[in-house]
């Protein structure tokens, strides 16, 4: 039942005179009043700004529960691998097989729900709801977050499939274009549609998801930044014990093993570099695990200098060569072909959009197999990261509004993805149909080197996408390092340098051991693995999608926005029959549950048990929230919802 003290727009709220002045100071006054802690009792939850959890009671010490467990696990895949490797990648061989087979429709369908999610989520209601505090600022500008959701989601991933992943497909044509001739110019707009498929908005509405959440949660309710956390609306304080520290530390083993995974391969690929480069024979072990050293000597100095510093600074250098390299291909290579195929190719893609959402593996007698080894896959291994890049996007997205968190995070880089697949990749199929001079590459390894090295000034090229893959590799492990010790220190966003350089050695051992041990064997192993986590996480996904509606539906500026319809409904259609065309909108108390608040129960301890902050916030200045009904007149709306 709605209290008594509310004070909403009524049958009397009509007035001949406006008093606006009079009106904006009150609320500011009565703000002040219910967003001191002192006043607790009288917290009104509609007008509650919002608290980042470092100005909460929370602590941040080490989950030894989450550590140990999370230690234990790794450890007992290490010894699977050095003493069997061949049985850890017969074992999740199999593994993978299984899930791909029978719940390839569950990826598929998840695929299509998360995207459709974000977008509701991004340009719907919720659209002005800020990751932070009502008057709070974005903490990066927007060159350098986009830098870093780069380096740290898919920066690896342009250089090594760039060229690759095309080409396959321009090759060997996927079984939703069968009917197009492969190696033919329709081939090519049919294979950079289903790569652009691959790596575009549906990727990164998964990340986008994990990531809007943990920073909704943490710097707008004031909760730890974790994985475990983002189900309280569901479980409640339940996620505070075992439920939780098995969330956490199943976070902490597929942020581990995949990112192991991509440091063991990427150290595969860089000394294939070298060798292409510098025309030497096959580097042994001792060389490749020697990269990893160097590597992990500069991941783990990134990481414990920090995210402004390291982590910001070695993104920011990565998407300046890496941009240099692509604008380099694009001028030197066919430019006006290339030109002519990205228009192409972005109206086949948003064409067959949703044809290839809705491929299946009951859609022919091959989709199976592809479905397994490509897309199927591909959704598999970005629900696996999303707890790794979700907690490093939501530690980055600090202060963005959600309309502007899913037009950067989804929007932006598909934008990107389209312009660099179609530069790398419709450059080495113009090769391909001219000379035929990349189809000979001996491995997916060797494929960007190969297109580097036919066009000017090759070696210089092929050097600098070594560094660049370098680079990706240090700012996705630092990264890496930074979440995982943030994971087993409760979700610390500074976490204590020693788990940090913990964590950062622990990657390095099991790509080193791995390599070692079973080499490409036991890394191809690990990386099934990894997927087969997926199976999990894509019920933890569908639990956050539910709780994170809870939590949007009893968030103060949604709140906000139902008084002010309500308010103005009433009061409008009271003016209009009481006065006709003369009257204005004011506020004056009424008569308990005949107000505009008569629907929300103000005593739900839900609405404001999360508001506990730790010491009496700054005064705030006056803001006027951007996010109202687009049925609302702006200066009535401003006046009903300013803080």
């Amino acid at each position: 039942m709605a209290r008594t003290t509310r004070s909403t727009a009524g049958s009397s709220d009509v007035h001949h005179q406006p008093a606006p002045r009079r009106v904006a100071d009150s609320a500011e006054r009565v703000l002040r009043e219910v967003t001191d802690p002192s006043t607790a009792e009288g917290i009104h939850p509609a007008l509650l700004p919002g608290i980042g959890v470092e100005r909460t009671r929370t602590t941040f010490s080490t989950n030894w529960w989450v550590f140990a467990l999370a230690g234990a696990l790794v450890a007992a895949v290490i010894a699977w691998g050095i003493v069997g490797p061949e049985s850890l990648s017969a074992a999740a061989g199999a593994g993978l097989g299984w899930v791909s087979g029978s719940f390839g429709w569950l990826f598929g369908l998840l695929t299509a729900v998360v995207f459709v999610y974000m977008m509701w989520l991004g340009f719907g209601r919720h659209r002005h709801i800020r990751l932070g505090q009502d008057d709070e600022k974005p903490e990066f500008s927007t060159s350098s977050w986009i830098a870093m959701l780069f380096s740290a989601g898919i920066g690896i991933g342009l250089l090594f499939f760039g060229p690759y992943e095309p080409m396959t497909h321009f090759l060997d044509l996927p079984p939703a274009f069968e009917g197009i001739e492969p190696g033919s110019n329709p081939a090519m707009h049919a294979a950079l549609a289903q790569t652009l498929f691959h790596w575009g908005p549906v990727a990164w509405a998964y990340y986008a998801l994990v990531g809007g959440a943990v920073a909704y949660a943490a710097y707008r309710k004031g909760r730890s930044p974790l994985i475990s956390t983002l189900l309280e609306p569901i479980f409640g304080k339940r996620t505070e014990g075992p439920l939780g520290a098995v969330v956490d530390s199943f976070a902490i083993i597929v942020t581990l093993f995949g990112t192991a995974v991509s440091l063991g391969i990427g150290a595969l690929q860089i000394g294939r570099g070298v060798e292409i480069v510098a025309g030497l024979g096959p580097l042994g072990n001792g060389t490749i695990v020697g990269i990893i050293a160097i590597l992990a000597v500069a991941f783990i100095l990134s990481a414990v200098s920090g995210v402004k510093r390291g982590i910001r600074a070695l993104s920011n250098v990565n998407m300046v060569v890496a941009g240099l390299l692509g604008a380099f291909v694009f001028v030197v290579g066919p430019t006006v072909f290339v030109l002519n195929l990205l228009q192409g190719t972005l109206m086949t893609s948003v064409a067959e959009f949703f044809p290839l959402l809705a491929q299946t593996a009951a859609t022919g007698p091959d989709a199976q197999a592809f479905m397994d080894g490509w897309t199927t896959y591909y959704w598999a291994w970005w629900v696996s990261w999303t707890p790794f890049v979700g907690l490093f996007i939501a530690r980055i997205s600090r202060g963005r509004t959600l309309r502007e968190f899913v037009t950067t995070v989804i929007v932006v880089p598909s934008a990107v993805c389209l312009v660099w697949f179609t530069v790398l990749g419709g450059t080495s199929m113009w090769m391909e149909q001219t000379t035929g001079a990349l189809s000979s590459a001996e491995s997916p390894q060797d494929m960007l080197f190969a297109l580097l090295t036919q066009l000017p000034a090759g070696t210089f090229t092929s050097i600098a996408a070594m560094v660049s893959i370098v680079i990706f590799f240090v700012t996705s492990a630092d990264s890496a390092s930074v979440v995982m010790a943030g994971l087993s220190q409760r979700g610390n966003p500074t976490p204590s340098r020693w788990t940090t350089i913990t964590w950062g050695v622990a990657l390095a051992a099991i790509a080193s051991v791995l390599l070692v041990a079973g080499g490409s064997v036991a890394l191809s192993g690990l990386q099934s693995l990894v997927i087969i986590t997926a199976l999990p996480f894509a019920a933890v996904l569908v639990m956050i999608m539910v709780a994170w509606t809870k939590d949007l539906n009893r968030d103060p500026l949604t709140l906000r926005r139902r008084y002010a319809r309500e308010a103005l409904v009433q009061g409008v259609r009271t003016g209009i029959e009481e006065h006709g065309d003369d009257f204005v909108v004011g506020v004056v108390r009424t008569e308990q549950d005949q107000g505009a608040g008569a629907w929300l129960d103000t005593g739900d301890p839900a609405l404001t048990a999360w508001y506990q902050p730790e010491e009496v916030p700054a005064s705030s200045t006056d803001t006027v929230p951007d996010d109202m009904p687009d049925d609302m007149p702006d200066d009535a709306a401003e006046l009903a919802t300013t803080r």
